[in-house]
Order: structure tokens, then C-alpha cells, then sequence
């Protein structure tokens, strides 16, 4: 006679929990194209939603508190896009005027050096010429044109980011608007006998976010002075746009530093038009790089999550391939999450009598 399999309740329970989590996974997976504004609405509301609570805990109208959190904060951001404005329309001009002039003395320095070695380089200084007058000193028209014509190459892309751009302030305002209401629905969807584990678990995780959160804001402040004192010390007459800049795009890891760096280099070698720029791009965030990564980010954030760089790039390369963008800017958040939840299973695991025997 073959045994019957007999499963205990708890085995019941794993089992139906494990498959509750596998369906949830699966329904996140099949539908990632869809929640990035949602994503990012329900991070930028639990970011937002402790000045939402103390504005209404002095009497404010909650309405009135989010839509004023909600507007300031969308201040806030524009400010940080605004600040690309001043490089853009001073780098364009010297753009028009460098690139042919850093194109001839290429052909005139870099071509001998490299015809010793059997490679043959000669830059087209008519074409160079021809192609900035066409693309970096057209009229508006002519931008409107071009801008029209991309649309219509990329509608879908572009009705994309419009949506998402209309979509993210309408999510985050309902989020902030029924937060309290959320918080304890979702409490009340946790089986009674689970809620103080839950309940600990889930404190310990809001503690962890707080800390992340603060100590994030506080790298971006120090990195913002530092590479705007820095590159005035330098003499860039873009320094303080271009070091802000630099400094709050942190929050975007990797991708943020390397707009800044861009920036900085299109910066130094259009006003300096020589070596001079580059090495001090150079020097500057080379040690603001290295200041970040010894000393800052591993003080103010690492510790705070206990998360070493190679999980940190491993979160964001995988956030980032399951959820685009937005997975890159909540990779760290939720790997934080993640880093509790290990930490805790690896104190059951501990405690149980498969370690010890």
C-alpha cells in the first residue's frame, strides 16, 4: 500500500502563503510595463506623506496639506530640471563655436601622432561645419519642425511619458490624500494571530527607510556644496548650476553622477578649450567620487542598510531590468526591505531545530 502524504497546518499555511507570494510575483512581473507611475507614486507618497501628517496634525485641512506638500514639491523638482536651462543655453553657443575649431587642431596634433602607429585619421572640417550650422543653430522653427517630426517617429514613446508625467501627481495625490485610511486596511488584511511579527517586521523596515531616506538627502546636500565650491575654486563659470545639478541627481545612483560628469566636461572644455578642463573635471569629481564611495555613502547610507557595493549594483541592474527606470530609483529602498526580511529569517533559521541539530 502506497503512504498517504499527510501535510501539517503549518506546512498548509507555508504552502498557501508560498503560493500567495509566487502569484503576487507573477501578477507584478505581467503588469511591470504598466505600474511605473504607480510605483513611483506610492515611493514619492511614503516619502511625503510624514509632512503631510504634520501639517494636518496642526489643523490643516488634509486637502489643503496635500496640495501644498504636493505643489512644493513639484517646485522643488522643476527647480533641479531648471537648473539644466542656464548650461544649456551658454554650452550651445560655445558648441558652435568650439567643435570645428577642437576638430582642426585634432587633425593638426592627433592625426601625426596617430599616423605613426599605421592609423590614417582626417577629420571632415566642412562636414563638422556644415552639420552644427544645420543642427546647433536652427531657428525655433526649425526645432519645432524637428521636435513635430520626432513625435510622430515616437508617438507611442512620447504619448508614453506624457501620461506617466499626468499620471504620477494624480496617483501621489490620492495616495497621500487616503494614507492613514490605506495604512490601516492593509493592517487589517493581516491574520490576527501574524500582526505583532508583522507589525515588528514592518516597523523595523520604516525605521530602516527613514534612515536611508535622511541619509540619502544628506550625501546630496555635502555632494551638491562640494561640487559646486570645487569647480568655482577652478574658475567654471558654470560651477554652482553645474555642481547642484550633480549633487541632487545622486539620487538616481550612477546614472545621476554620470549626467553631472558630462555636464562638467562639456563645461571645461567649451570655456577652457584646452587641458585645463578636463583635468580639473578630473581631479574634482575623482575625489568627490572617491569621497562618496569611502567615506559618505558607506557612513550615511550603507551602514544604515547594511548593504555591501556589490549588492547594491547587483539591486540595481536587477530593479532596473524588471522595472526600467523606475527600478533603478526604488532598487535600494526595497532591497532595504529585503535586507530585514534576510535578517530575520536568518535569526529563524538560527533558532530552529534544522541548524541545530
Amino acid at each position: 500500500m502506497r503512504a498517504r502524504m499527510t501535510l501539517t497546518p503549518a506546512q498548509r499555511r507555508s504552502l498557501a502563503w508560498a503560493a500567495i507570494a509566487v502569484a503576487a510575483a507573477l501578477l507584478l512581473w505581467l503588469l511591470a510595463p504598466v505600474l511605473t507611475p504607480f510605483i513611483v507614486g506610492a515611493v514619492l507618497a511614503y516619502a511625503l506623506h510624514p509632512a503631510v501628517e504634520r501639517l494636518a496634525a496642526r489643523r490643516v485641512p488634509r486637502l489643503v496639506a496635500v496640495l501644498l506638500v504636493e505643489v512644493l514639491f513639484g517646485v522643488a523638482l522643476l527647480a533641479v530640471l531648471l537648473l539644466i536651462v542656464p548650461i544649456i543655453s551658454k554650452e550651445l553657443p560655445l558648441l558652435r563655436e568650439q567643435i570645428p575649431l577642437l576638430a582642426d587642431r585634432l587633425n593638426r596634433n592627433v592625426a601625426p601622432w596617430l599616423a605613426q602607429f599605421g592609423v590614417n585619421v582626417s577629420l571632415d572640417i566642412a562636414g563638422i561645419k556644415a552639420f552644427v550650422l544645420k543642427y546647433l543653430d536652427a531657428n525655433l522653427e526649425d526645432g519645432l519642425a524637428a521636435a513635430l517630426s520626432s513625435a510622430r517617429i515616437g508617438g507611442s514613446i512620447a504619448l508614453a511619458l506624457i501620461g506617466n508625467l499626468v499620471l504620477v501627481p494624480v496617483v501621489l495625490f490620492y495616495l497621500l490624500d487616503d494614507w492613514p485610511r490605506l495604512v490601516e486596511r492593509a493592517r487589517a488584511l493581516i491574520p490576527p494571530r501574524m500582526r505583532e511579527r508583522v507589525g515588528g517586521f514592518l516597523d523595523e523596515c520604516d525605521a530602516v527607510l527613514g534612515q536611508y531616506l535622511r541619509g540619502q538627502l544628506l550625501v546630496m546636500l555635502i555632494l551638491a556644496a562640494f561640487y559646486s565650491i570645487a569647480l568655482a575654486l577652478f574658475g567654471f563659470d558654470l560651477a554652482l548650476p553645474v555642481g547642484v545639478f550633480t549633487g541632487l541627481a545622486i539620487f538616481i545612483p550612477y546614472l545621476g553622477y554620470g549626467l553631472g560628469l558630462v555636464l562638467a566636461l562639456l563645461a571645461g572644455v567649451l570655456q577652457f578649450a584646452s587641458w585645463y578642463g578636463l583635468v580639473a573635471v578630473a581631479v574634482v569629481y575623482g575625489v568627490g567620487q572617491l569621497v562618496e564611495s569611502l567615506w559618505l555613502t558607506p557612513r550615511l547610507v550603507g551602514e544604515r542598510i547594511g548593504m555591501n557595493p556589490l549588492m547594491v549594483i547587483f539591486a540595481l541592474l536587477a530593479f532596473g531590468h524588471l522595472f526600467g527606470f523606475a527600478g533603478v530609483l526604488i532598487a535600494l529602498p526595497v532591497s532595504a526591505l529585503i535586507v530585514v526580511a534576510a535578517r530575520r529569517l536568518q535569526a529563524a533559521y538560527l533558532a530552529s531545530p534544522l541548524y541545530r541539530g
